[in-house]
């Protein structure tokens, strides 16, 4: 099997049950007694978690002969507990459930990414093309948990998500293998910090993919409260990444002439537009347009990020969990933070997240003397 395509299957069946949970894990945790502020709660619990969880699992990774095995060992983990998804219910057990996927999930993308850099360095392939097939995934996820929810409750994507999960450890162990860093070369799981440039992409990663907190956390619930069909609302959220397919697939010659910095500024000004225009209305039509710019927001941030760690970083595995660790933090300060927002403000919650983006528009402004440009 071809190094692309072993990279492809393994994005592609994982993003198949991202695509299917985030959608309706808040409705799972809903249907399971929960209150809009311990959904928050519950959803940041997870976050936090993998703030220490992601950077443990990238220095035993980096210290691994074979950080193949490592993700089929997380993979499988997060599997059998993702299913409890599917069956618990009360804030005492979802919530330990929360905490148990979120440590087994937290290396799982940020070690195949890693694996996929270090592949891309030695073979040259397109790592953007390569990645659209979890985006693909993540769109059909988000339809297929849409129907099945329709005819079973929000629950049946629970187990969507544990059936990707186990192929995902089956699939990874076809991936290319990796070179050994020398341990002398290691450091400590913190490393990747004196590295140039390395801090402010951080920063600017954590506070885009964090712009999505509401999104993520509310945004199914709110669509329901306005009377949208769940059917519906898995249709918005697949057609949200497929401006994200076409960026990856299509937008290389776009993305080199951007560059990190053109990116990123992409990203954040759209931003401002997409949570802006979403925190006051839930027009059908309104919303289909809007969600074409989550392509830019998350996908164009991603390339961003992903094309600065390969021009800065050598130590793969420990970059890319802190960068999705950072993520991860600030998702769930503002998932947390968001519960009560939307139970104060409705949709006015997603203005916080405009916030951010703008914020994230000035870092990226800011002037480059560390060849993240």
């Amino acid at each position: 099997m071809s190094a692309p395509l072993s990279f492809a299957l393994v994005f592609g069946a994982q993003f198949l049950g991202m695509g299917a949970i985030m959608p309706f894990l808040p409705a799972i945790l809903a249907e399971g007694g929960l209150t809009a502020a311990q959904v928050g709660g519950v959803l940041a619990a997870g976050s936090l978690i993998r703030l220490i969880a992601a950077p443990l699992g990238g220095q035993i990774a980096d210290r691994a002969g074979d950080s193949r095995v490592v993700l089929a060992t997380a993979a499988i983990l997060a599997a059998a507990s993702a299913m409890g998804f599917g069956v618990a219910a009360g804030l005492a057990l979802l919530l330990a459930v929360q905490i148990a996927h979120a440590i087994t999930m937290a290396p799982v993308v940020p070690l195949t990414d890693a694996l996929a850099i270090g592949a891309v360095r030695r073979m040259g392939f397109d790592y953007a093309r390569v990645r659209a097939a979890g985006s693909v995934s993540y769109i059909l996820g988000a339809v297929l948990a849409g129907w099945a929810a329709e005819w079973a409750g929000p629950r049946a994507a629970a187990w969507i998500l544990a059936a990707s999960l186990a192929a995902t450890a089956g699939l990874a162990l076809f991936l290319p293998r990796t070179p050994r860093i020398p341990a002398a070369s290691q450091g400590s799981a913190w490393a990747p910090m004196r590295e140039p440039g390395f801090p402010r992409i951080l920063a600017i990663a954590a506070l885009m993919q964090g712009s999505h907190a509401v999104y993520y956390g509310f945004s199914t619930l709110h669509w329901q409260a306005a009377g949208l069909s769940s059917g519906f609302i898995g249709v918005l959220w697949g057609l949200g990444v497929v401006s994200e397919v076409l960026l990856f697939v299509y937008g290389r010659a776009f993305a080199d002439r951007l560059g990190v910095r053109g990116l990123a500024l992409l990203a954040a000004g759209s931003g401002v537009l997409r949570w802006s225009v979403t925190s006051v209305t839930t027009e059908p039509a309104i919303l289909i347009a809007v969600q074409v710019l989550h392509g830019i927001t998350f996908g164009a941030t991603h390339l961003a990020t992903m094309r600065a760690l390969l021009a800065i970083s050598t130590l793969q595995a420990k970059a890319q969990t802190l960068v999705a660790s950072a993520i991860g933090a600030t998702t769930g300060g503002l998932m947390w933070l968001s519960g009560g927002l939307y139970a104060m403000m409705g949709g006015g919650a997603f203005l916080a997240m405009a916030l951010l983006c703008a914020i994230a528009f000035v870092l990226a402004l800011g002037r480059n003397e560390d060849r993240v440009e």
